[in-house]
Order: structure tokens, then C-alpha cells, then sequence
């Protein structure tokens, strides 16, 4: 009671504001030793004030208590909003009784400040409660041993469930690692397969133009689409130029100052891709002769530049020997 004292001396007005509440947390007919009570106020009519224009001051209290009757929790605050325009502030503390008795509760005095002026409310302690023993029967009561835990029997769905879901994951982890496994062994006898060297693959194609079975008008367009897709192959592998990807001038610009490239040779090669030309796009059609000598120049072409890449790897190699 000394803090609240003190407290007192400090303010402006003491205002009636009504009785304090005591409930218990667990509601009982009786108050039993160490139940949990809550002590504190609730204040309404603070609807008109906004809520940053006042302060509440709470004091002390945990002084007031003894051993006997112990202070569990500070002061806790909580606003209900009961309407559009109605709120309530509550606050309390929690208190805890440790001996059996009667017992009276310290009056609570709660500060209010607004900008105009400040004011203590005083709310008076509820009447006295008592704190009973839990009654025993002396003369009828029997101690009893511990039970043990009570075992119960496992249920079927107790035991298939986790059993389920064991084995599944457990199919689950095999299957992976069978595919895991499996990917490894393919991975590991895949054999690389050599690549034929490129003029190899461009005579074997050529080959399959060899008969005059092409020659005929309606035939022409593919005998020279498949005569200079071949060759535009090979030049690209052999010369690394990008023949597949470009017109017939685009081409023959691009390879016409290489030195392993004769200029007569260079020449009847334009001459062959631009009848090609006539014969797909402007539907022309070549006479015997030029069909004759189409696939001997493309076979000469091919044989010819092979010639000269092989002639110039042997010097490099006689180079590096000497």
C-alpha cells in the first residue's frame, strides 16, 4: 500500500470510477489454493476521447502482495471495441493465492491523462474472497498405488499405413536406382561412331546421281538440287564457308581468291551452280551435254580440292619432322 500511497500525493483529482473485478481464469464454484485470479478495471465512456489524445497510468500493485497472495502477471491492457462508436479498455493482473484464508484486496487507483488536465480514478476493491483446501475424507479416503500407462493394442490401420508407405518409398528408391544404374551402362557403352571424312561423304552422294534416268525435263531439279546441295556441303566442311546459307553469287564471292581452288575449275563449278540455278527456279531445261558433264565436274571438284588439302597436310608434316 506505501507505492499507492505515494502515488496519490502525485495527483490532480481522485474520481469514484466503480468497483475493480476479481474473476477466476478457470471458472470454479469454489477458489482453491494456486488458482489464478484476474484483478483489475474496466473503464467505458473513453469513446468520445481519440485514443491518442489520452494515457493510462497503472501503478505499482505488486507491493501490495505478500507471499501468501502472489502477483503472477503484470498489468496486461486490452481494448474491445462494443459498438461503431463505444469502446472498452480493460486491464488487469494476475494474482495467485498460496495459503488457505480469507482475503482482501488492495484498492486500485489508475491514472488518466488528456491534454487538458489529469485525473486519478479510484476503483474500490471488490469484498473479500475465500481460498479453500481441497476437502479430503480422512475417514474414507485410501491411498493407491501408480497406475502404469495404459497400453493399448495396435489397430490394422495402425500397422498397413507406415508398412505401405515404407515399402513404397522403398520401390520408389530401387526404381531410381535402376534408372540411374541404366543411364550410367548406356552412357558407358555408347560407342562413338567415326565420322567418314567429308569428301568421302560427298562422293557417296553424288554417287546415287550416276544415271541419265535424272536427265529427264521433269526429273532436272532434282538431279541439280541434289548435285549442288552435296557440293555446298562439302565446301562448307572443307573451306569453312557457310555455302548452305547463301546464294549462288554470295558463294562464289566468298571462295573465289582460295588458292586450293583452280581458276578454271573455279569457273565451270560457277558455270554448273548457275544452270542449277535456271533449272529450279526459272524452270529451265539443260540439254544432254550439260547433263553429262554436271556430275564428272562435282565428282573433279570434290577429288581435286582433296587432293590439295592432303598434298598440304603431308608438307606440314614433313615441316615438323626435319
Amino acid at each position: 500500500m506505501t507505492i499507492l500511497s505515494i502515488i496519490l500525493t502525485f495527483v490532480l483529482d481522485i474520481i469514484p470510477a466503480g468497483e475493480a473485478f476479481v474473476r477466476q481464469v478457470t471458472a470454479r464454484d469454489s477458489i482453491l489454493i494456486a488458482d489464478r485470479l484476474e484483478y483489475g478495471v474496466e473503464l467505458s465512456g473513453v469513446e468520445a476521447i481519440p485514443a491518442e489524445d489520452f494515457a493510462l497510468g497503472f501503478p505499482d500493485i505488486e507491493g501490495a502482495f505478500n507471499d501468501t497472495l502472489v502477483c503472477v502477471r503484470g498489468w496486461q491492457i486490452d481494448t474491445v471495441k462494443l459498438s461503431r462508436k463505444e469502446r472498452l479498455v480493460k486491464a488487469g493482473v494476475l494474482i495467485a493465492p498460496f495459503e488457505p484464508g480469507r482475503y482482501h484486496l488492495p484498492e486500485l487507483y489508475v491514472q488518466l491523462q488528456t491534454p487538458e488536465r489529469t485525473d486519478t480514478l479510484l476503483f474500490s476493491a471488490p469484498e473479500e474472497f475465500e481460498v479453500k483446501l481441497m476437502s479430503v475424507d480422512t475417514a474414507s479416503f485410501v491411498p493407491h498405488d501408480l497406475k502404469d500407462q495404459i497400453k493399448y493394442p495396435l489397430t490394422a490401420e495402425e500397422i498397413l499405413v507406415p508398412t505401405a508407405i515404407g515399402l513404397g518409398g522403398g520401390a520408389l528408391i530401387v526404381l531410381a536406382i535402376i534408372f540411374i544404374l541404366g543411364r550410367i551402362r548406356k552412357r558407358e557403352g555408347k560407342v562413338e561412331v567415326p565420322r567418314d571424312p567429308a569428301h568421302i561423304v560427298a562422293l557417296r552422294e553424288l554417287d546415287r546421281y550416276r544415271s541419265d534416268k535424272f536427265w529427264a525435263p521433269e526429273k532436272q531439279k532434282t538431279f541439280y538440287s541434289g548435285i549442288t546441295d552435296t557440293l555446298k556441303v562439302y565446301i562448307d566442311e572443307r573451306f569453312g564457308v557457310d555455302a548452305p546459307e547463301m546464294t549462288t553469287a554470295e558463294l562464289f564471292a566468298a571462295i573465289k581468291d582460295n588458292k586450293d581452288i583452280p581458276g578454271g575449275l573455279y569457273a565451270e563449278l560457277k558455270s554448273l551452280f548457275e544452270t542449277a540455278d535456271f533449272v529450279k527456279f526459272a524452270k529451265a531445261t539443260a540439254d544432254d551435254a550439260t547433263n553429262a558433264a554436271a556430275l564428272p565436274l562435282a565428282i573433279r571438284f570434290v577429288t581435286t580440292t582433296y587432293q590439295s588439302q592432303v598434298e598440304a597436310e603431308s608438307g606440314a608434316e614433313a615441316v615438323k619432322e626435319n
